[in-house]
């Protein structure tokens, strides 16, 4: 099977958790059957579209590790969009409205006061050639409207399984504006005809859409791609997740110092049946995740559920992975990382947790604990040091001192460490090394 999917954000916000879920289902889907991803940037609307989004985009994807195969604009296509219309036009699918907002929102409150739907009355059509000059002459300028067929229109979704929208209840959407732009609709069926798009993988917003798509679809001639309709991401709240506000916007989360896998693992997984757990990598995702197993119910992200799973992620971090972002830091040191990483929550934490070795540290030793730690410091083994000097050390300490548990390995811990927490001083204590140890002792 030839798959070609894309994503295609709007340029006029900062992507969020919920946009990054169509991001990566559509590449992920892609990996799986060593498909083409295209990114297709829906900048049709002038006035909220900036470079900045454009960028920030390009930037979120590259951190979240996919490639698009193709970036496009739609700003750069107005040619091929230009030609669709004339050949709507031409085969009578596409038809040229005059009403204004007011009185459209006039007719959609007639048809409500009636208890009859607010969909538009067509009255465009009852339109001569002279009735529309008399309207241009006074200034106006036409909408065009999309002729709908008014039948059940059936797919079946890769998701939500058979699917039926019924466009006779819908009104004719229109397509181009007064002033000759593009509304969403036509330059995304068009780009997908072009660009031979063959799965649409998108949020379950869009399933009434699609049967005016496919009715576009069918009057331009073009192939139907098949389509998926996952659930949407919502936050702890229920609430939807949105873009112009940034919540828990990607800039954001990668900021605040979430690893990218982490990022991702919650956009895809959450509300799937796939464990949220720790995978290698994008590609191992995309072995074991089927679109069967996307709930039909919501996806509710826990940022709780984020924390942790970060966490894990660091803890099982290769050094060699680990290495280029420990170099800036100066502690590209294997010893060091293996020691640390399974006590951090964000990478980040590695330079405070680096301390514990290269000090300073403020040793904490309680009055009563005084005498201990003398005897410690006195019973402190001979270098060289392995993971067996702790064990070594804290049993003489043992027999020494007749202290155990808690009281003989806390008061070692916040004296050489100055804290109640932190990795394991058996693969500490080696890297801290007797001078310090001596020192923190005393």
């Amino acid at each position: 099977m030839t798959v070609t999917v894309r994503y295609a954000p709007s340029p006029t916000g900062r992507l969020h958790l919920g946009n990054a879920r169509p991001l990566l289902l559509n590449w992920l889907f892609a990996l799986k059957h060593n498909g083409t991803y295209i990114l297709r940037l829906d900048d049709t609307d002038a006035a909220r579209s900036t470079e900045e989004f454009a960028e920030g985009i390009h930037h979120d994807l590259t951190w979240l590790g996919v490639t698009p195969a193709l970036s496009v604009r739609q700003s750069d296509r107005t040619a091929i969009y230009d030609a669709a219309v004339q050949k709507l036009i031409a085969s009578g699918r596409l038809y040229p409205a005059y009403e204004t907002e007011d009185e459209l929102e006039r007719k959609r409150a007639r048809a409500r006061a009636l208890n009859k739907p607010p969909i538009y009355d067509r009255a465009a059509l009852k339109l001569t050639a002279a009735d529309r000059e008399k309207l241009e002459a006074e200034g106006r300028k036409p909408h065009w409207r999309f002729l709908l067929d008014g039948t059940p229109v059936h797919f079946t979704d890769l998701i939500k399984g058979p699917q039926t929208v019924n466009t006779a209840s819908m009104s004719d959407p229109v397509l181009v504006r007064e002033d000759g732009s593009y509304l969403y609709t036509l330059p995304s069926v068009v780009d997908d005809i072009d660009l031979g798009v063959t799965h649409v993988i998108r949020g379950e917003d869009h399933v009434s859409n699609t049967g005016t798509q496919i009715e576009i679809f069918e009057a331009l001639g073009g192939p139907v791609p098949t389509f998926g309709h996952h659930n949407l991401l919502t936050g702890a709240d229920g609430e939807g997740l949105s873009k112009r506000l940034g919540s828990l916007s990607l800039s954001d989360l990668r900021e605040a110092g979430y690893e990218a896998m982490a990022v991702a693992i919650m956009a895809v997984l959450t509300g799937t049946s796939l464990p949220i757990e720790t995978y290698e990598s994008l590609a191992a995702i995309a072995e074991r995740l089927d679109f069967s197993m996307i709930s039909h119910g919501s996806a509710r992200y826990d940022p709780s559920e984020l924390d942790s799973l970060n966490a894990r992620i660091l803890h099982v971090m290769p050094y060699e992975a680990a290495k280029p972002r420990l170099e800036p830091l100066g502690l590209a040191d294997e010893k060091l990382w293996l020691a640390l990483r399974g006590n951090l929550v964000r990478f980040s934490d590695i330079a405070d947790l680096a301390k514990l070795v290269t000090g300073p540290v403020e040793s904490v030793v309680e009055p009563e604990d005084g005498e201990f730690i003398a005897l410690a410091r006195d019973l402190l083994p001979p270098e060289p040091w392995d993971e067996t000097t702790w064990s070594n050390w804290t049993n003489a300490l043992k027999e020494k001192s007749g202290r155990k548990g808690k009281p003989l390995f806390m008061p070692l811990r916040m004296a050489l460490t100055g804290r109640h927490d932190g990795p394991e001083l058996k693969t500490l204590l080696p890297l801290v090394g007797r001078t310090a140890s001596l020192a923190r002792l005393s």
